[in-house]
């Protein structure tokens, strides 16, 4: 070979090999860990070729074979490191019909012996045969999705309104119970309504009273329906109120009553210290409830009064009876004029001008 053609030669190759080394720094400048970038970089800066030089035999040499293994080989342990492992996706189909032959293989062997055994020709006619009873033990291993009534669920709220839709309208109950309150007792856990109703009223107050003899805290009394009605009628207007309640050589402390209907028939007072209440507001205990019965209120004309008083609560049973007297005087009233009614309005009403004072002057004229 003359030596245009070896300077042409050496040319080509130097160009190639310039390009394979750029090839290697950008791959190089790329790589995300910086110390595998820089040893790269520094190898990749020696000369592994000899360049002609004047007055020498222009003749290429080979490249230096051992620096450029080095490079090769420093990348290599970087991308053994670098690699990936990918999850797979396969189809569900896929799965499912591999689990199912894996199984089949599984029982192939016993199967054949059964379809011998039946007189089969092979495991397909024996799948053939046990059809039904295959479909219906793939329907009992079938779980059931439960699924929500759609027919009676209400229609989802627009949420193009500023405000909320108003809630369903009760339901009307189809039979009238006998007590919206099941732990409220009736007259007849006490009496037997219809032998009650076949006595004198003289002989039905004595039985009442009789009834609740054995009990020390107890209270009883039988009132005229025409008395009854008067209070009844002023405690839907004023179902709240305080009274007092005189203690020897200490004043007199204030009890909060509350009127409450639970049931047709029933009517109920409960009696509350007043710094309880106000400390514990509709959870407070109650020391005096009494009940009044209306079972017999038409027949006989009177309206049964039953009372408990809890032991323990600071009020004895005859304090108990001075409270339900309180009550008779300021619910009992019929004039609307009179002293004890403004006294019940104003508390009622919240009004500012209602004075602790006129409420004590008021319950000595009871006295």
């Amino acid at each position: 070979m003359d030596s245009d053609g070896a300077d042409d030669n050496a040319n080509y190759n130097l160009q190639s090999l310039t390009h394979f080394v750029a090839s290697l720094a950008a791959i190089a400048a790329r790589d995300r860990f910086s110390g595998v970038s820089r040893n790269l970089a520094s190898q990749l800066t020696v000369p592994f070729f000899d360049t002609p030089t004047e007055g020498k035999e222009n003749k290429t040499k080979a490249f230096r074979v051992p620096a450029l293994r080095n490079i090769i080989s420093g990348a290599a342990p970087y991308l053994r490191t670098s690699q990936r492992r990918w999850a797979q996706v396969h189809d569900v189909r896929f799965l499912a019909t591999q689990q199912t032959d894996r199984v089949f293989q599984k029982y192939k062997k016993k199967l054949d012996k059964i379809a011998k055994e039946k007189g089969l020709k092979d495991i397909n006619e024996l799948k053939e045969v046990y059809k039904d009873k295959i479909q219906d033990l793939k329907k009992k291993a079938t779980i059931a999705i439960p699924t929500s009534d759609t027919s009676t669920a209400p229609p989802p709220p627009s949420t193009s309104s500023p405000f909320p839709p108003p809630p369903p309208a009760p339901r009307i109950p189809t039979e009238k119970a006998p007590s919206s309150n099941p732990g409220i007792k009736t007259l007849s856990s006490y009496l037997d309504l219809e032998k009650s109703r076949a006595l004198p009223e003289k002989e039905l107050e004595a039985i009442w009273r009789l009834r609740h003899a054995h009990d020390a805290q107890s209270l009883c009394a039988v009132i005229p329906v025409p008395v009854y009605k008067t209070l009844e009628s002023t405690a839907r207007k004023y179902p709240h109120f305080v009274l007092p309640l005189p203690k020897e050589g200490q004043g007199a402390e204030i009890h909060f009553l509350q009127w409450t209907f639970p049931a047709e028939n029933t009517v109920t007072v409960l009696f509350t210290h007043l710094a309880e209440y106000k400390l514990r507001g509709e959870y407070s205990q109650p020391h005096t409830t009494i009940t009044h019965h209306l079972e017999l209120a038409e027949d006989k004309g009177v309206a049964l009064l039953q009372g408990q008083v809890v032991e323990g609560r600071g009020v004895s049973v005859d304090e108990a009876k001075w409270l339900v007297m309180c009550l008779q005087k300021f619910y009992g009233v019929s004039g609307e004029k009179s002293e004890r009614r403004r006294l019940l309005e104003q508390f009622g009403k919240g009004d500012a001008s209602f004075k602790v004072e006129d409420l004590l002057e008021e319950a000595e004229k009871i006295v």
